[in-house]
């Protein structure tokens, strides 16, 4: 996760709940966590999206040249 290791993460958590207290720690946590998951769903969509688009370039692609091999067979 993000490279951080066990002890790093120990360590941040220690260090969020001396800065901002056992009384916010929570709400902050639900936000953060709420965003992230956000944040990973406008990824999984953008990715969607730029998989659909590639499928939809190579099917063009692919019926561009069928058409070309078609004119081709009719030239010859």
């Amino acid at each position: 996760m993000f490279g951080i290791g066990t002890s790093e993460l120990l360590l941040i958590l220690v260090v969020a709940l001396i800065v901002l207290g056992p009384k916010n720690l929570p709400k902050i946590a639900q936000s953060l966590g709420k965003a992230m998951g956000q944040f990973q769903k406008a990824s999984r969509d953008f990715q969607r999206t730029i998989n659909t688009e590639i499928a939809l370039e190579e099917e063009a692609e692919k019926k561009k040249e069928q058409e070309n091999k078609n004119i081709e067979k009719d030239k010859a």
